[in-house]
């Protein structure tokens, strides 16, 4: 008995306990949920954690998004993806906003010297002298006219003043009114009701005074709006060409 006795000492005092193991056993216990047995998959190593967490980070990054790490109220990490701001419109060196670009302003129409039968030409005449000019206007038309108004323009370039007028058809077919006013001679001519215009070439001419030297014509012009006696209706106009001779 004292053998069994002696030999049960030595075995106690020979003996040391497993503390780890011990823990584990006690945590696993007392743990709602068994831990899951990871020797299946092998550990999962830190480089293969840093691997993973990069291509999770790039494919945020790629679709436009930031990450942001935020501590929840068990004071485990967690990251979140936030949309990034939309840019704010462009503004102006003061911070106000920068004004739209202006739409384009559509081009002035180019004159118009046929429509249906009905021709027009526009020149200053080359009789005319460094204080006195001329322009002319040509109408040329294949079809009897029921109806005509011509107006012309001409630019108060210094000097401007009427002299007079006159055209090809009778004086008693129309009635002729001139105006001065706006930086502009205007001269108009309409056809009485119950006169014709006979097909062929017909000319209308304006006369003025003007400063002297040459004078520039670019801003000067016509229109005319015309009737058949069949009651179609056509319209030109034009610009004058500069005088072939040196005088304005």
């Amino acid at each position: 008995m004292e053998d069994l006795k002696r030999r049960l000492r030595d075995a106690a005092a020979a003996h040391e306990p497993d503390r780890d193991g011990m823990l584990v056993r006690v945590r696993s216990g007392t743990s709602p949920h068994p831990r899951p047995d990871r020797r299946a998959s092998g550990p999962l190593s830190w480089p293969r954690v840093t691997l993973a967490t990069l291509a999770a980070t790039a494919v945020l990054l790629a679709g436009g998004y930031a990450i942001t790490a935020t501590v929840d109220s068990g004071g485990t990490g967690r990251e979140a993806a936030t949309a990034p701001e939309t840019p704010a419109p462009l503004s102006s060196a003061d911070g106000a906003p920068a004004p739209s670009a202006p739409a384009p302003s559509a081009p002035a129409a180019p004159p118009r010297t046929q429509d249906g039968p009905v021709q027009s030409d526009g020149a200053v005449d080359p009789h005319g002298n460094p204080y006195w000019s001329q322009s002319n206007i040509t109408l040329r038309t294949g079809a009897a006219l029921g109806a005509l108004t011509l107006e012309v323009r001409i630019a108060q370039t210094g000097g401007v003043a009427s002299t007079g007028a006159w055209r090809t058809l009778p004086e008693g077919d129309f009635t002729l009114t001139t105006t001065d006013g706006d930086g502009t001679l205007t001269y108009r001519w309409t056809l009485k009701p119950g006169r014709t215009v006979p097909p062929g070439r017909h000319v209308f001419a304006v006369q003025y005074n003007h400063a002297p030297g040459p004078r520039a014509a670019a801003a000067d012009a016509y229109a005319a709006t015309v009737g058949t006696t069949r009651g179609q209706q056509y319209a030109v106009t034009g610009t004058f060409r500069a005088a072939a001779g040196p005088a304005g």
